[in-house]
C-alpha cells in the first residue's frame, strides 16, 4: 500500500510540475482602431496543443484515485490531438499507453502518436472505438481514460496577481492601441521566454489566468473551441468565478452540434454528422460542454476557417490548425461588431495547435479579412 501510493504521489508531482505557459502571439491591426488581437498559442505546448491541459488532467485525477498504477496500461479512444497528449503523459510515467483509432486514420496521424510513446490499435466502425476502448482495458486489466468523462477534471478557480483587473477596469495598465500596458510591445510576461513559451509565473496551469497575466488587463472577448467542452468550460466558470466582465465566445464549425445545441437550449441535441475541423466540434452536445458558462457561440462555415488561417499566414507567418482558423472567424466577426458598437479592447483566440486543415476554397474569406482591414468594414461572404 505505501509503495503503490508513494508511486502515485511521485507520478502525480511529476505531471503537475510539467506547466509552461504559452505565448501570446499578437495580430496586427490598424492602431487607430484601439482593438488588440492576440493568440494564445496553445502550439506550444509540450505536446503540442490545447489537450494538453485536459490530459494532465485527466492524469492527475485518475492517479490520485488509484486508476492508473505503476506499470500499468493506459487505453484510451482518439485519434487526434488528446490521444498525442495522453501519450506523452503516459510515458512520463512509465505507462503503457494503447489508443484505439478508427482503421481509415491517417497515417501521419498514427505516426504522431507513436512519436509520443503511444501504440494504436485501429478499429472500424469509427463510430464503436469508444465501446473498443473499454473492452480493451478490460480484457488487459487496464484504465480506460475517457477524456470527455474527464472534461471537468480541470481547475477551474485559478489565481493570477492582475488583483487591480476586475469588472472590465485597469488599475494600471490601458486600452489595446493607445500606447500604454504592454500590447504591441513585444513582450511576453509570466517568465522567461523559453523555446517559444514561458516557464513559470502566475497563472500558470490556468489558460485565463495566463492571458489576464500576459495582457494585464481585461481582455473583451476570449474566443475558444470546443471538442470535449474543457477549455471553453474552464475559461467561462474562471471569469465568473473572479467576478471579469470579459466575455466568452465559442467557435462552432459545420456539423458540430454545440451551436443548435446551445441557441435551442436542447442539452442532447445531436447532428449525427461528424466536424471535419480537428479538435473542435461533434456530433452529439457532450456532458463537458457547459452552455451556461458561454456567452456566445459563432457558426463559423469550414471554408472561412480555411480562408482566416490563409489569410493569417500571409499577414503574421504564423501556421496554425483548422481549429484556430473557426477562432479566428468568429473573432473577426466579433471585432467588426465593436468595431459598429464604438468598443475598445482586446480579443484573444485560444491557438489550439499547429494541425491540419480541410482543403476547401476559402480565398473569398481571405479575401474580405484583407478589405476589412483596409476599409474597417467587414463583408461577410454569402
Amino acid at each position: 500500500m505505501g509503495s503503490s501510493r508513494g508511486w502515485a504521489a511521485s507520478a502525480i508531482a511529476r505531471v503537475e510540475r510539467d506547466v509552461v505557459v504559452t505565448p501570446l502571439r499578437e495580430v496586427p491591426l490598424p492602431p487607430e482602431w484601439g482593438i488588440g488581437l492576440s493568440l494564445k498559442d496553445e502550439s506550444a505546448q509540450p505536446s503540442g496543443s490545447v489537450k494538453h491541459r485536459l490530459l494532465r488532467a485527466a492524469f492527475v485525477q485518475a492517479l490520485a484515485a488509484g486508476q492508473i498504477t505503476e506499470g500499468g496500461t493506459v487505453v484510451m479512444a482518439s485519434a487526434g490531438p488528446a490521444a498525442v497528449a495522453g501519450a506523452y503523459f503516459a510515458r512520463m510515467l512509465g505507462l503503457d499507453f494503447v489508443v484505439v483509432v478508427p482503421r481509415s486514420t491517417r497515417p501521419e496521424k498514427v505516426a504522431a502518436i507513436e512519436a509520443a510513446g503511444g501504440r494504436c490499435h485501429p478499429y472500424h466502425p469509427p463510430a464503436a472505438i469508444y465501446q473498443e476502448a473499454r473492452r480493451l482495458a478490460a480484457d488487459t486489466g487496464g484504465f480506460h481514460l475517457d477524456h470527455f468523462a474527464a472534461a471537468h477534471a480541470i481547475d477551474w478557480r485559478g489565481v493570477t496577481s492582475t488583483d487591480g483587473v476586475r469588472g472590465g477596469k485597469v488599475t494600471g495598465g490601458g486600452h489595446a492601441g493607445d500606447g500604454s500596458a504592454g500590447y504591441g510591445d513585444g513582450v511576453f510576461r509570466g517568465g522567461d521566454v523559453r523555446g517559444g513559451a514561458v516557464e513559470g509565473g502566475a497563472g500558470g496551469g490556468h489558460i485565463a489566468g495566463e492571458i489576464f497575466e500576459q495582457l494585464g488587463r481585461s481582455p473583451e472577448w476570449i474566443v475558444a473551441g470546443a471538442g470535449t467542452g474543457a477549455t471553453s468550460a474552464t475559461i467561462g466558470r474562471f471569469l465568473r468565478y473572479h467576478g471579469y466582465e470579459t466575455r466568452l465566445a465559442v467557435a462552432d464549425p459545420e456539423n458540430s452540434a454545440y451551436f443548435p445545441g446551445w441557441a435551442s437550449g436542447v442539452s442532447d441535441y445531436a447532428t449525427g454528422m461528424p466536424s471535419r475541423i480537428e479538435g473542435i466540434g461533434r456530433p452529439r452536445m457532450e456532458p463537458g460542454f457547459l452552455p451556461s458558462a458561454i456567452d456566445l457561440v459563432v457558426p463559423v462555415p469550414d471554408a472561412a476557417a480555411v480562408g482566416a488561417l490563409a489569410h493569417l499566414r500571409a499577414l503574421t507567418g504564423i501556421a496554425a490548425g483548422g481549429s484556430t482558423g473557426t477562432c479566428l472567424w468568429a473573432a473577426w466577426r466579433l471585432i467588426d461588431r465593436m468595431r459598429a458598437e464604438g468598443r475598445r479592447g482586446d480579443v484573444v483566440v485560444v491557438m489550439g495547435d499547429a494541425g491540419a486543415a480541410p482543403v476547401l476554397d476559402g480565398d473569398a474569406y481571405a479575401a474580405a479579412i484583407g478589405r476589412f482591414l483596409e476599409t474597417g468594414s467587414l463583408d461577410v461572404p454569402q
